[in-house]
């Protein structure tokens, strides 16, 4: 009657024990690392169940705009935890989970499901049309992300203007993705009958509609109290881990933040469907870079707590620039192979051991 599966049961239960288990840790005396785990838990598993509820209304939306709102909706437990994390002055712990997000969807889950595809089936082939769109428009991202600081380490005049030279940066980006969804629509339209992966109408019964829509709204709920929880327990277990404010940005939360993208880009691979393995992979960062980002520079100046520039320290930018130097790369001729799964892991092992001291 309700288009519910067992899986969706254990999701939507997985969901609300998790939720309640982080309100208990975040509200008694449970020590400073409980409350952390408790709560980074939780959110990977709301941004699952957020994903699972907009997959309920693809036959409304249309498989094209069902991708993109599912891009977007499942970035929203990050957008709610930089939000927090900003009105507590964790700036390091934003820009860091920002820009680790990009490196760790472009550098470990791409060259993950790189990898395990390879490995299965050999060399991978895909349409490179779309992903190499995608790749290119992050690199146009990135470059405009990189201007304010290059602006303030030359120390040009514009340096001493770096808010306001952020928030035009920020306008335009919201800009171009705007005008890039229509684009993204038309590609996911085309790419395939119904714009869904092989087999997953059999994986996905269909939602009600009240039941998609009322999901939505709560896990939405959800997501925002456990991200002011999660941003909370962040000091205090940090420092009882001895873990730095980068480091747990650059992997720690934006892994967790992207957990969706984690588990089902590298299944497809393994599925042989490359194709859309790399649609999962590549959306979510450039919809980080174009979308994310810039609402977080906004939104900061008007929440109080620490106002968001994009100037970020040389080791970020470095490592964002050469993130997407590569997801274009390694896209462009329409082949995956195990081996450049492998170099793409290895380079995000070697800058997270970099941020391992700060």
């Amino acid at each position: 009657m309700t288009g519910l599966r067992r899986g969706d049961w254990w999701l939507i239960g997985g969901s609300a024990a998790l939720t309640a288990v982080a309100a208990v840790t975040a509200n008694t005396p449970s020590g400073q690392i409980a409350p952390f785990i408790a709560a980074g838990l939780a959110l990977a598993v709301l941004a699952a169940l957020v994903g699972r509820s907009v997959e309920g209304l693809g036959d409304r939306l249309g498989s094209g705009a069902t991708g993109v709102v599912q891009s977007a909706l499942g970035n929203l437990p990050e957008l709610l935890f930089g939000i927090f994390a900003l009105r507590k002055g964790l700036i390091t712990v934003v820009q860091a989970t920002l820009v680790g997000s990009i490196l760790s969807n472009v550098l470990l889950v791409l060259g993950l499901a790189f990898i395990v595809g390879g490995l299965r089936h050999g060399s991978q082939r895909f349409p490179a049309e779309g992903p190499r769109m995608v790749s290119l428009l992050l690199v146009l991202a990135v470059g405009i992300l990189i201007i304010p600081t290059i602006t303030s380490r030359l120390s040009l005049p514009a340096a001493a203007h770096e808010r306001v030279l952020s928030d035009v940066a920020a306008v335009v980006l919201l800009a171009v993705f705007a005008l890039s969804v229509p684009a993204s629509l038309r590609r996911a339209e085309g790419g395939s009958e119904g714009g869904r992966p092989e087999g997953a109408g059999e994986a996905s019964a269909r939602w009600p509609l009240w039941l998609a829509v009322g999901m939505l709204a709560i896990t939405g709920v959800a997501a925002a109290l456990v991200s002011d929880w999660f941003a909370d327990s962040l000091t205090p277990a940090l420092s009882a881990l001895h873990i730095s404010q980068a480091f747990a940005g650059l992997v720690i939360v934006a892994i967790a933040g992207n957990a969706v993208e984690n588990v089902v880009g590298i299944q497809l691979a393994a599925r042989n469907r490359m194709d859309y393995a790399l649609s999962v992979i590549l959306q979510s960062p450039a919809q980080i870079a174009l979308g994310i980002a810039p609402l977080l520079v906004l939104v900061s100046a008007g929440i109080g707590g620490t106002r968001l520039t994009l100037v970020f320290p040389p080791l970020l930018i470095v490592s964002l620039a050469l993130t997407a130097i590569i997801a274009t790369l390694v896209v462009f001729d329409g082949i995956s192979t195990w081996i450049e799964g492998t170099c793409l892991v290895g380079l995000y092992v070697v800058i997270a051991a970099a941020f391992w001291w700060g």
